[in-house]
């Protein structure tokens, strides 16, 4: 049974208040996640927001009677074939290529295998088992064209980033991304049924530096788990994670990487160490660990803190479990992140939802994650001198820092992950319409 929609869809796309009929009578989605388990924490490795996307969105589609199957590479030996992550949500495990030691970037030699495992799965149900597919990362991208032709079915992607966006907004040393990556990029985009973009500025990316069709473009904000994510006390929060009481504490989450530029935050607590108002007082918390890029100097961060003198300001903390992630932000008095490009920027969601302000490059999606000098600030540009005017201002005005405090949970319950899945059956019972309309009118013919 498929539960009727909770909300309008309520995003920057098209505004929405009832069910198709091809949503009416979905039933299974599969989703492809070629290069990162849903079942692997995020903040370190390739796992990130992309991660919490689709479990959020495969757990919200699960509670309204659709059943969701994950089909992911398999990463271990011991990995059973098939996972329940939760009710309704089952993560498949499909081999292709050796099971470690297999970077990103050597994934593309593994579609045809990653391809053929998926397959198999369908084949052992009826015709017609999958009523959608929905990948994500141009990956997943190239094995959802494959099957979608197999199948009959739609092709909804999500791409997540963009090989053209990344590579105009590389970081100072960064690596930009592979021609073959830009080209299975294009060849998706001209593909897929439906294509969902976070943001209206990703939406035109699309359009502009990918030739999509607008028609196919849908706007589908990202969510935040409201019930998890909730304002506390930042004192207990200090004591459980065993953080100074006393401190203004400055909080960096995410992967360590080029891209996400915590270097930035580290060269700006450098300068602001010797504020008369900070001195003696600022601590830093690097939450993750190294990820793309960043694994070819995996100790880079490291070195760049004892560098700078910061060996008694800056901690770093491995990736936790979600319910610690929360409190490292009810720890936290500000929540930076300087990131180079964002195309959403759940980590600033998750925070404004603890009741904790956000300072962001005004980069990606951060601008409509971010309600500027109302749930936080946004800075242009990745000078650590401006940064650091930012940061020390805003901790040496406390006034300032409760008003934007007060202003980030509201701002983030305009976001929900329920208004997010509500979005995705529009855009999934959109595709099963065309492709039906589409039969039907062969068929005449």
């Amino acid at each position: 049974m498929l539960f009727g929609l909770k909300h309008s869809a309520g995003t920057e796309g098209k505004q929405v208040v009832a069910l198709s009929s091809g949503a009416a009578s979905l039933r299974r989605v599969a989703m492809l996640s070629v290069h990162t388990s849903p079942l692997d924490p995020p903040g370190g490795g390739d796992a990130g927001g992309m991660n919490v996307y689709v479990v959020e969105t495969a757990r919200r589609l699960a509670e309204r009677g659709i059943e969701v199957e994950i089909f992911t590479r398999a990463t271990a030996s011991d990995q059973p074939p098939v996972v329940t992550l939760s009710p309704g949500v089952h993560v498949r495990h499909v081999t292709a290529g050796p099971f470690e030691g297999l970077a990103k970037g050597d994934l593309p030699a593994q579609l045809c295998a990653f391809t053929a495992g998926v397959m198999r799965a369908e084949v052992h149900h009826e015709p017609g088992w999958y009523d959608v597919i929905h990948s994500h990362y141009w990956l997943s991208g190239q094995v959802g064209w494959l099957a979608r032709e197999r199948w009959g079915v739609p092709l909804v992607h999500s791409a997540h980033t963009l090989a053209k966006v990344k590579n105009l907004l590389l970081a100072e040393g960064d690596e930009p991304e592979p021609r073959a990556r830009v080209i299975g990029e294009e060849q998706v985009v001209a593909e897929a049924d439906r294509l969902i973009a976070s943001t209206a500025e990703e939406a035109d990316e699309l359009v502009q530096l990918y030739g999509a069709n607008p028609d196919a473009v849908r706007t589908i904000a990202p969510g935040v788990d409201l019930d998890l994510f909730t304002p506390g006390s930042a004192t207990a929060a200090r004591n459980r994670l065993g953080l100074r009481e006393d401190a203004l504490t400055l909080l960096f989450v995410g992967r360590i990487q080029p891209l996400k530029a915590p270097d930035v935050l580290l060269r700006a607590a450098a300068l602001m160490r010797h504020d008369p108002a900070l001195a003696g007082r600022l601590q830093v918390v690097v939450l993750g660990a190294p990820s793309g890029s960043g694994l070819a100097h995996p100790r880079h961060l490291e070195s760049l803190r004892d560098d700078l003198d910061l060996r008694d300001v800056v901690q770093f903390r491995p990736p936790a479990s979600r319910a610690v992630v929360a409190d490292y932000y009810r720890a936290a008095d500000v929540t930076v992140v300087p990131s180079h490009n964002e195309s959403f920027g759940l980590v600033a969601l998750e925070s404004q939802a603890c009741g904790t302000p956000v300072v962001a490059a005004a980069v990606g999606g951060l601008p409509t994650a971010i309600a500027d000098d109302v749930s936080g600030l946004l800075v242009d540009g990745h000078d650590p001198q401006q940064w650091a005017k930012v940061l020390t201002d805003l901790l040496r005005t406390p006034a300032v820092l409760a008003k934007l405090a007060r202003g980030a949970r509201p701002n983030a319950e305009r976001f929900s992950w329920d208004r997010t899945a509500d979005g995705l059956l529009v855009a999934y019972g959109e595709a099963i319409d065309e492709i039906g309309a589409a039969r039907k009118l062969a068929v005449g013919q």
